[in-house]
């Protein structure tokens, strides 16, 4: 580790503009190209620069390839049958296969720490948004999910997900054709008091 001094934060047009206008992207129908190795270990680099308290790093990332999704999907379509409605179950598995690039993220909270566990989860949920955002920095869309098969425990077995951990997200990553459409946005006024 460096002691070395950062730079301080300076006006950015460019970042308030992709803050503004960061939406995510429908998994369905992200496409090729996608991010070649490098950019994606230039996007795991930028998404660990999360807030973490207590250094813990309560999180792990799994990359998963084509094939392996090909192969999850598989293996969750049984699983489906009992789900609440299995032809919806069914049918989101096409948000896990047909993506160019999925990084899973795993929440991995170290117990009876005295950083809480919720804080912890709550690192793992900012390393998803910071992965989002370093995608669309290197020029591509990207979907947070989760889905019934974050929660089914066969499914997390399925996904090596071990006692104690939780799927924060799957990060889905690729391109889209057309830029996605604007969705309702929140009213600031009934989301902000001040107090002075």
């Amino acid at each position: 580790m460096s002691d070395a001094a950062l730079p301080l934060p300076v006006p950015s047009p460019e970042l308030q503009t992709r803050l503004a206008t960061r939406r995510s992207a429908p998994a369905q129908a992200l496409a090729a190209p996608g991010p070649t190795d490098a950019e994606i270990d230039a996007i795991l680099t930028l998404g660990a620069r999360t807030p973490d308290h207590g250094k813990l790093f309560p999180w792990r990332f799994v990359v998963l390839g084509p094939e392996s999704r090909a192969e999850l999907a598989a293996k969750l379509e049984p699983l489906a049958d009992g789900q609440p409605d299995p032809k919806k179950a069914r049918a989101v598995l096409a948000k896990l296969t047909v993506p160019p690039a999925t990084i899973l993220v795993i929440s991995t909270p170290v117990e009876g720490h005295k950083v809480p566990v919720w804080e912890q989860e709550l690192s793992a949920g900012a390393v998803c948004m910071n992965l989002e955002h370093a995608a669309g920095a290197h020029g591509y869309a990207a979907s947070w999910i989760t889905d019934w098969y974050s929660y089914a425990p066969a499914a997390l077995a399925l996904f090596g997900v071990g006692q104690g951990e939780r799927i924060a997200g799957f990060i889905h990553i690729g391109t889209l054709a057309e830029p996605p459409l604007e969705r309702p946005r929140p009213d600031l006024t009934t989301k902000v008091s001040r107090r002075r």
